[in-house]
């Protein structure tokens, strides 16, 4: 907020004390309930529903307040055994089974019964012992089909520089330049053109009205043979203001020079695209005037004779159930525009690029990811990174990838698990209000 959101540093204090806030709000939540049902019914029901009870609190950060980041589900992302439920049940089965587990070793502790106790005991041992021989048995799947290549940029501009730190007309030179020569090839890289070419979310505002950019983005699929797909800004008409709104798009360029469309980023990001609940946070200052973005309003596939693909952009790719539903309408294959330059050095790259490696392994579709900093890569449908470029450095990697038909169980039905916690959680805190209600009126 202090850095690129040009607020003081006192507001950006407030700012984060009001995050943390928020955040430790969704374990109070989940204390507070836990509490009604142990008080009502026993601690024994209060731990057998807590796994129940821990989904629905993270579905309530996901729909809620629309900050899923790091469910406890992902830390399982490389246990290339558990994690194959993820196309049957998404991300929140895996914080099912993990908080299942946890809940077995917390049973012995609430309870006092010595034949209850070792009886919990032994079968939350057994359960960690099989979920630890299938980690290490090496029960590894083995390399994903790869037919495909593409080339994706990675322009490691500086955050909030944009324009400012090298002309547009340099930008575009050099990000042409390596676009149709790629300095980090895969050993295989095969030979005629690659079937895509990405370029990322980054602050270079590239706009796509603007007919210079546009002319050079057809002449340069033209002259590459190749489709290329870039993260721009479209406008949306003018705001009250008098300003204009904007969207965060991704143009498609056919191999043609044709235009093939766009699209408009639908999930935007608080705060950093747009103010939610503007009014309350007054205190923002600058934060407040540069956020002209407006949400898109519908998922655009793109198609290149007959192979479509499905592109989001950033913080998108933390929404399970709005990923899948381009591999529901025929995305053959997923691509990724993000610019996590705004993470700097943090892990938060890192947690990012493991978020979009579910998204692979719930809709059992590769994943193209081209970032402005890092981490640029391609992620087979197991969720392994196949192919990886350095960060913070501006280069360009020729990946492996594949397209894909068919769809899993969970691109068909989304968060089905997520909802099915969620009701059973409601009902039952539900009838232990009435339950509490009922008593206090009999006393």
């Amino acid at each position: 907020m202090h850095l690129y959101g040009n607020l003081s540093e006192a507001a950006s204090v407030g700012v984060l004390f009001l995050f943390a806030l928020y955040l430790g709000l969704y374990l109070a939540l989940f204390g507070l309930l836990f509490g009604v049902v142990r008080r009502q019914w026993s601690v024994t029901a209060a731990l057998l529903s807590s796994p129940l009870l821990w989904v629905a609190v993270e579905f309530a950060r996901d729909r809620v307040t629309g900050f899923p980041w790091d469910l406890i589900g992902y830390a399982q992302i490389d246990n290339l055994t558990l994690v194959r439920i993820a196309p049957w049940t998404g991300v929140f089965g895996l914080s099912l089974v993990i908080a299942a587990v946890n809940m077995l070793w917390a049973m012995p502790i609430a309870r006092f019964r010595r034949s209850t106790t070792w009886s919990v005991f032994l079968l939350a041992g057994i359960l960690t012992a099989v979920a630890t021989w299938l980690q290490f048995s090496n029960r590894v799947p083995p390399p994903a089909e790869a037919t495909a290549t593409a080339v994706l940029v990675q322009e490691n501009l500086s955050v909030g520089a944009g324009a400012q730190q090298e002309g547009k007309e340099a930008m575009l030179a050099s990000f042409a330049r390596l676009s149709q020569h790629p300095d980090f090839p895969h050993q295989a890289s095969g030979t005629g053109p690659p079937n895509l070419i990405v370029w990322p979310e980054s602050p270079a505002a590239f706009l796509d009205s603007d007919q210079a950019y546009r002319d050079f983005m057809e002449q340069l699929a033209r002259g590459s043979s190749t489709p290329i797909l870039a993260d721009d800004l479209s406008f949306a008409g003018r705001n009250s203001d008098g300003g204009y709104n904007l969207y965060n798009s991704a143009s498609f360029f056919r191999e043609d020079g044709s235009y093939g469309g766009r699209y408009d980023k639908i999930h935007l990001v608080p705060f950093g695209e747009y103010v939610p609940y503007k009014p309350l946070f007054f205190f923002a200052g600058h934060l407040l005037d540069g956020l002209p973005f407006i949400p898109g309003t519908q998922r655009v596939l793109f198609d290149d004779h007959g192979r479509k693909y499905g592109a989001f952009i950033c913080y998108e790719s933390i929404f399970g159930d709005e990923i899948r539903q381009f591999v529901e309408q025929g995305a053959q294959v997923l691509v990724n525009l993000s610019d996590d330059g705004w993470y700097g050095d943090t892990s938060a790259p890192w947690e990012h690029l493991d978020m979009v490696r579910m998204r692979a392994i719930e809709n059992n579709r590769w994943v193209l990811r081209a970032t402005n900093t890092g981490v640029t890569a391609s992620i087979d449908p197991y969720g392994r990174v196949v192919d990886q470029m350095p960060r913070h450095v501006r280069g360009a990697l020729l990946a492996k990838f594949n397209f894909i038909d068919g769809i899993t169980f969970y691109t068909r039905h989304g968060d089905w698990i997520a909802w099915i916690c969620a009701l059973l959680i409601g009902a039952l805190v539900g009838f232990s209000l009435l339950r509490s209600r009922g008593q206090g009126a009999a006393q």
